[in-house]
């Protein structure tokens, strides 16, 4: 079975690369037992990849059950995942099988993982590690043959920084990742979507189907997305609905879009639910960039100066104004002793500025044919340094220079690979 007919069997739209990369990597670790967790924003289609996993594995005939981990209360998560012996708390007249003893010789999908407790990831961790766990108010060691799949939309290196995630179990699930792309990376595969979805509430109400006017497609391929397929899904039927004309104008589309003055602000990376324009670094980056500018300006403006009021300055602080010669990619013809000390100024420096048609300063002579050069502002060319510098710092020890920049060591790897550092 090809990439092709798993789309048309499970019902999915597009042709996104990203997409068709998650869909070859899930049909390739269906055959085994390995663990799995999907990453994504909420409302990419999370849940479609464990059950192509589920249908392409020897355990197709086997149960399939989805559990919402952030939907159950935190008292009762223990008993419904693990079970329960009648009498263990108030409430349990009796015994109870949790979804890890019905699922036995199937398949568990545990969405939103990350909201599981610490003590239930204890828990889960041991059955993943020895395929066993115990029964709230039990002693009794129960065996279970069920492959696990999780997925979450949150950052869970994120959260094991901070305290509400454990590692080891992170390591544990996320034996082969699967990344699903949001809506907004996915180019024209959101009109092929549209158009699904406004045939099948045509279909559903009774009615024609609607469709977009070329200004309209673009106002649609262009927006933000922030609720992913299922805002998509949301909009298409109200406007399949509400109205009359079948024809969608962009202004018509634009008042089903929230914020969508804002749709251009640049989207932030790594931060599941954070505001503003530019992450940290971008700040840093635009900061940085900017008093570059503002110093050049003021090189400028100061050998302007110098020319203007004759032929020397006087200073009592001649290194500054050595630097500011150095700054400016002093002439290698021009030797040290262009500058030199004075008795009258009480131990200051003179140096010379000549201007007109004579003899000109080294300093003008070479900044008439200077060409200064943009220094690289290239995220990928700041982050492919970053990581060489703290794997030097490190002696090369990945676990360190992982921790040092912030990110999984897993991350880290395939940094490395992606940027051929040695």
């Amino acid at each position: 079975m090809d990439i092709q007919q798993v789309k048309q069997r499970f019902g999915i739209i597009g042709n996104d690369p990203m997409l068709n990369r998650a869909i070859d990597i899930a049909m390739q670790v269906a055959p085994t037992d390995i663990s799995v967790l999907i990453s994504g924003e909420s409302g990419t289609g999370k849940e479609t990849m464990p059950q192509i996993i589920h249908q392409l594995s020897a355990r197709k005939h086997g149960p399939y059950i989805a559990v919402n981990c952030g939907a159950i209360p935190e008292g009762t998560i223990d008993s419904e995942l693990f079970g329960h012996e009648k009498g263990s708390f108030t409430g349990a007249h009796e015994s109870r099988k949790g979804y890890f003893e019905v699922a036995n010789k199937g398949t568990i999908f545990l969405d939103e993982v990350a909201e599981l407790p610490l003590q239930t990831q204890v828990r889960l961790l041991r059955v993943l590690e020895t395929g066993e766990f115990i029964k709230v108010g039990s002693s009794k060691v129960i065996k279970t043959d069920v492959r696990i799949i999780a997925a979450s939309n949150v950052d869970i290196p994120k959260a094991i920084r901070e305290n509400k995630f454990r590692e080891d179990l992170y390591y544990r699930l996320n034996s082969v990742p699967i990344a699903l792309p949001p809506l907004r990376d996915r180019g024209v595969d959101v009109s092929l979507l549209f158009r699904k979805f406004a045939v099948d509430f045509a279909d559903k109400y009774k009615m024609p189907a609607i469709k977009l006017d070329e200004e309209a497609s673009h106002v649609l391929e262009g927006y933000n997305w922030p609720g992913n397929i299922r805002q998509l899904r949301n909009i298409t039927e109200q406007l399949s609905v509400i109205e009359e004309n079948r024809l969608i104008s962009a202004d018509t589309l634009k008042q089903y879009l929230p914020n969508f003055s804002h749709n251009n602000l640049p989207a932030l990376v790594g931060q599941e639910k954070a505001s503003g324009d530019f992450t940290e670094r971008e700040i840093l980056y635009k900061f940085l960039y900017e008093m570059r500018q503002d110093l050049g300006d003021l090189k400028a403006i100061v050998l302007e100066l110098m020319e203007n009021q004759g032929t020397q300055i006087q200073t009592s602080n001649p290194e500054a104004v050595k630097r500011l010669y150095e700054d400016v990619d002093f002439h290698p013809s021009v030797k040290h002793d262009s500058y030199s000390s004075s008795e009258s100024n009480g131990g200051g420096y003179s140096y010379p500025v000549r201007s007109g048609h004579g003899v000109h300063s080294p300093i003008h002579h070479h900044i008439d044919d200077h060409e200064e050069v943009e220094e690289s502002l290239s995220l990928e060319d700041t982050e492919r340094e970053l990581i060489q510098k703290a794997l030097r710092k490190h002696n090369n020890r990945r676990k360190h220079a992982a921790k040092e920049l912030g990110i999984s060591e897993r991350t880290l790897y395939r940094k490395i690979k992606e940027y051929n550092l040695k």
